[in-house]
């Protein structure tokens, strides 16, 4: 009777288990594994130390990494347009604190990565460590 007992004492603990909601899937965009560690003692990343800043690097993701930040954290996105299929216009733009597509000027925030449509940004994973942020999927 103990063994049941502690049984249906910990099964709740096992389906309380999540990922803490990380959903990183989209249709229209494919998953690239990278990471990249950002110093924003450098001059070409120094904007990112001041809220509602953001820094675009080229070479990272699907278009691109749009790093943002958001006063209490960091947010990271690529630089794909969520609702768009890969094309020629597809790469999105800065405006402030709203990331623009450009097959359909969409804007999305870069505080939260929604917009109108179905798919918000695609978002990757930041870890700050003094003046380094690790950006990584």
């Amino acid at each position: 009777m103990k063994k049941y007992s502690f049984f249906l004492l910990i099964l709740p603990l096992l389906f309380s288990c999540s990922d803490s909601g990380f959903n990183n899937t989209n249709p229209y965009l494919p998953n690239y594994s990278f990471t990249m560690d950002i110093n924003m003692k450098l001059p070409s990343y120094s904007n990112l130390k001041f809220v509602s800043n953001s820094v675009v690097i080229p070479a990272l993701g699907v278009r691109g990494v749009i790093i943002f930040n958001t006063g209490s954290g960091y947010n990271a996105f690529d630089a794909a347009c969520p609702n768009q299929a890969l094309s020629s216009c597809s790469t999105m733009t800065i405006k402030g604190i709203n990331a623009i597509c450009g097959c359909d000027n969409i804007e999305y925030s870069l505080f939260s990565g929604q917009g109108p449509l179905q798919y918000p940004l695609k978002q990757y994973r930041v870890q700050v460590n003094g003046d380094v942020l690790r950006v990584y999927n």
